[in-house]
């Protein structure tokens, strides 16, 4: 007797396009086995709407959500993102694995409300916020896993090497000492998530360095040695003009630039902005196959500038989003707002198609889903056997979804921002939200604000 779980969708995006009368065989483990368009067998449970993948989040600071909403005063100097850094690590002063663990779950099950079913978790709050190590080496790794159980979500989890406040070797500041690990610290951290037994379906372990300032090329150059075989490697590069300009007076040369010369950069790399890389540098990056995960809404909340999306997507450049600090938990946005950009810089509209023509939220949705399966290095990001059951269902009965179909749903998800879109999604299988309810949203909200109270 199969053990297959069965469903049968209204419509469904494939990767040959939209098909009606889906039904999508899944296993035990929560992969996808088969896929049947035009079915109508009776014994596949019916789902309606319309089903899509999942988002993969591709660049994640689960705590800064907890400061959303509270770096929004002008001072009396300047506001900046170096100005709301300060504001950053006061909050993070105060986390502690409770409260981390309390975060990282409300936001989760934001996400997976949202449409996202993955996670890249750039994670460098390491030690106590004096810089003493905690007595556990990975209980502060240890509270995102746990967050990411009990939401139900697809972690990439990518412990962060963070060693020095400025190009240069600068020491890190007092407020940059919970961040800070010595190379061989860091590299026993890889080695005891890596051969961690909690590592399934859901949970992927990579590596990531915070960035060129902070991270000497010595101590990368021994990491990548060491675990050059990791699934996915992330940094922060080139996020802003004064890192840029301080990469070149110490490096010699721009930080994307300086990556492709020095570390044989290839498609299990994802560089997180890249908001100030030249078009040269964002054409060879294109080609090596890495990726990256732009954050549009945080790079407009903290004033980064633009991305040059059109020239990384014209080099057919593997392009994913993120949702960075989280003042926005929505795929859609993030999608909407790279392309607005787009449309600002040209002046014209429907700038993000690529070499193809058609539906601009088909293609964003489908470009970013791709590049943030390759960077999360997980099997998502399409509705096809042998990928996870990762599953958004789209409530068709929505008011601004009537009268579409196809492609002119996706444009309509991205651009007209339905409410309450998101109606049902499944991770690996299992339903986690249904009717727009996350199956545990109640117990998370009370530890989510349990943890608020504490530390404000």
């Amino acid at each position: 007797m199969s053990m297959q779980s069965r469903y049968r969708f209204t419509t469904a995006w494939l990767p040959n396009g939209w098909r009606r009368n889906v039904v999508i065989s899944v296993d035990p483990a929560g992969d996808i086995v088969d896929v049947a368009a035009d079915d109508v067998v009776t014994t596949a449970r019916l789902v309606n709407g319309a089903a899509i993948p999942g988002m993969p989040n591709a660049h994640s600071h689960a705590f800064q959500r907890a400061m959303a909403g509270l770096a929004e005063t002008r001072g009396k100097s300047l506001d900046s993102f170096w100005s709301w850094r300060d504001v950053m690590y006061r909050l993070a002063s105060r986390m502690t694995p409770e409260s981390l663990n309390a975060i990282a779950a409300q936001v989760y099950a934001d996400m997976l409300r949202a449409g996202y079913t993955a996670v890249c978790e750039f994670h460098y709050l390491h030690n106590q916020a004096d810089g003493e190590p905690y007595d556990e080496s990975i209980v502060m790794c240890q509270s995102l896993i746990d967050a990411a159980a009990t939401a139900g979500i697809g972690l990439t989890l990518l412990p962060t090497l963070y060693q020095t406040s400025d190009f240069g070797g600068e020491p890190p500041t007092a407020a940059q000492r919970m961040f800070a690990m010595d190379t061989e610290r860091f590299l026993a951290l890889l080695e005891r998530l890596r051969s961690s037994p909690q590592l399934n379906g859901e949970l992927e372990v990579g590596i990531a360095f915070h960035s060129l300032r902070a991270v000497p090329p010595a101590s990368m150059r021994t990491v990548v040695e060491a675990h050059g075989n990791a699934k996915a490697i992330h940094i922060h590069a080139a996020e802003q003009e004064r890192e840029v300009a301080a990469c070149k007076a110490h490096l010699g040369k721009p930080p994307v630039q300086w990556l492709l010369d020095e570390m044989s950069v290839n498609d299990r790399w994802c560089v997180v902005h890249a908001t100030h890389a030249s078009t040269e540098e964002l054409r060879s990056l294109a080609a090596t196959g890495a990726v990256i995960a732009v954050c549009p809404t945080t790079e407009a909340n903290l004033g980064d500038g633009m991305f040059q999306a059109e020239a990384y997507v014209s080099a057919d450049g593997m392009l994913a989003i993120g949702s960075d600090s989280h003042v926005s938990l929505a795929p859609a946005e993030e999608l909407r707002w790279l392309e607005y950009q787009a449309r600002l810089v040209r002046k014209e509209r429907n700038i993000l198609a690529g070499n193809e023509h058609g539906s601009i939220g088909a293609a964003l949705w489908k470009r970013a889903c791709s590049a943030g399966a390759r960077a999360s290095a997980r099997r998502i990001g399409a509705l096809a056997p042998g990928r996870r059951a990762d599953i958004v269902v789209l409530d068709l009965n929505a008011p601004l979804f009537a009268g579409r179909v196809e492609d002119a749903i996706l444009d309509t998800l991205v651009f007209a921002d339905p409410r309450n879109a998101v109606r049902d999604v499944m991770v690996g299988g299992r339903w986690l939200v249904q009717e727009g309810r996350h199956f545990a949203e109640t117990a998370i909200a009370a530890g989510y604000r349990k943890a608020i109270a504490n530390l404000l």
